[in-house]
């Protein structure tokens, strides 16, 4: 599988991290990376969250990372995972 960050998420990422050094920048740094981690083993196990709170898809899944939810699509015929965006949980995924 194929992981694709949309622009929508990486906006949404550079705010997030933007936010999170304001106060620390290691924080954002640690963030990031365990992120990171945490999108990169969708590969191996794409539906290992649950279904998206945010879309009535059960092709939507909605990985937590720290009080953040990250909306992910898995399409299968074209083995691809397109990370969709970034927001706190259960918040508006528009800015």
């Amino acid at each position: 599988m194929t992981i694709i960050e949309t622009e929508d998420y990486l906006t949404s990422l550079k705010n997030v991290l933007g936010y999170i050094a304001k106060d620390k920048k290691s924080a954002a740094i640690a963030f990031r990376e365990a992120l990171d981690t945490k999108i990169a083993n969708l590969k191996e196990f794409p539906f290992m969250y649950k279904i998206s709170i945010y879309f009535d898809d059960e092709y939507i899944r909605d990985l937590t990372h720290k009080g953040c939810t990250i909306p992910y699509e898995v399409d299968l015929e074209k083995e691809t995972i397109s990370i969709i965006g970034i927001t706190k949980y259960k918040n508006s995924l528009r800015q």
